[in-house]
């Protein structure tokens, strides 16, 4: 089945529409009641309107109606109402359009002849032309579902991938500064011991052969010394931006952050050089936990990242638009915002998050400027 719908994929959009065009047209010559020029008239716009059917829509399920009156069952508004239906996310539209194509398909054709059909005869066409049109609908709305959870799914599994990254560069981070510790702790302490041996050796000895080999592994201790404190630096320093995840992150690091963040957001603002480190950590990681919910909750929103000072306060505000793609139901703890109110309320701040008027979402930490 998926082979089939990559072949059909693969066929032209003209090409599908010139070949509904010519369905409808057949459908009309062969079942068409009145062939006189005003039927033909009113229903040879339904099925040449039908190649305009992707920009046009609503207009064109309006152009079919007319085929709709002059026959029972009619190609050209049904391929109209899917097309309609796998567009628009208004039901209520789709609800009237489902109505007046039921009503134009069980008014008699032509008006004279109202009469000459019951009232009973009439609702039960009624009924079947209105199921009839639901079909159609219903299907659309199928093929938009599944479009949309298609586009969802690719958005989740980007996401993945990239906490996956984020996750193997902090365990690169981990083990790079265990191994730090190690070093210093364990092998640097050793190679000091060997040095102050040699060292004492060379002093006390008085064989001249003893003290020359005392000084050369005096010598070579020191030197692996030097190398050893400056493999911990490197290793303790985070020794590549692409490859490392910075353990202690600051100011420095937010503009890289907002740009990484895998939504469009925009940083703006800025703050004194005098902020302490622990406020700039709180910035940090709100900015960070604003872009994630705006990732995983909003998405095709902007984001608007805005650096603030008021008086003796500093702060953040993180500011999203409404999403422009319909979202899953994903489970949220909270947690991550009752963490960085608890991080806020440590620095004697406040953070605020609600939605806002616009129907986006925005969280706001201000922090004092005296605690810093």
């Amino acid at each position: 089945m998926s082979r089939a719908r990559a072949l059909w994929q693969r066929v032209p959009a003209p090409v599908v529409d010139l070949a509904l065009v010519a369905v409808a047209a057949v459908d009309v010559w062969l079942n068409l009641w009145d062939d006189t020029r005003l039927g033909v008239a009113l229903a040879a716009p339904g099925c040449v309107a039908l190649a305009f059917r992707r920009r046009f829509p609503l207009g064109v399920f309006l152009l079919t109606l007319p085929v709709a009156l002059s026959q029972d069952v009619a190609v050209a508004p049904l391929i109209a109402l899917f097309t309609l239906a796998e567009r628009s996310r208004n039901r209520r539209l789709l609800a009237v359009c489902v109505a007046l194509s039921a009503i134009a398909s069980s008014v008699p054709w032509p008006l004279d002849s109202v009469t000459e059909v019951g009232r009973t005869m009439t609702l039960v066409i009624f009924v079947y032309n209105l199921a009839t049109a639901v079909v159609p609908v219903l299907f659309g709305q199928l093929v938009q579902a599944r479009r949309d959870l298609a586009r969802r799914l690719d958005e989740i599994e980007e996401a993945r991938e990239h906490e996956r990254a984020l996750h193997a560069q902090a365990v690169l981070a981990r083990e790079r500064a265990q191994l730090a510790r190690e070093m210093h702790d364990v092998v640097s302490h050793q190679v000091s011991l060997i040095a102050v041996r040699a060292g004492a050796l060379q002093v006390a000895t008085k064989d001249a052969d003893a003290e020359e080999a005392a000084r050369t592994i005096r010598s070579l201790s020191v030197t692996t010394l030097d190398e050893l404190r400056t493999m911990v630096a490197l290793l303790r320093a985070s020794g590549g931006r692409d490859t490392e995840l910075t353990p202690q992150p600051t100011l420095a690091d937010l503009r890289r952050l907002v740009e990484s963040s895998g939504t469009h957001a925009e940083l703006t603002g800025e703050l004194p050089l005098a902020v302490s480190t622990p406020a700039q950590r709180a910035i940090y990681r709100t900015v960070q936990e604003a872009l994630t919910n705006v990732r995983k909750h909003a998405p095709g929103a902007t984001a608007c990242v805005e650096l603030w000072q008021d008086g003796r306060d500093i702060g953040v505000t993180v500011t999203n638009t409404p999403p422009t793609r319909p979202s899953l139901s994903l489970p949220g703890s909270q947690h991550g915002l009752i963490g960085l109110r608890e991080r806020a309320e440590i620095l004697h701040g406040s953070l605020e998050s609600g939605p806002t008027a616009e129907g986006g979402y925005q969280v706001r930490l201000r922090i004092p400027l005296s605690t810093n």
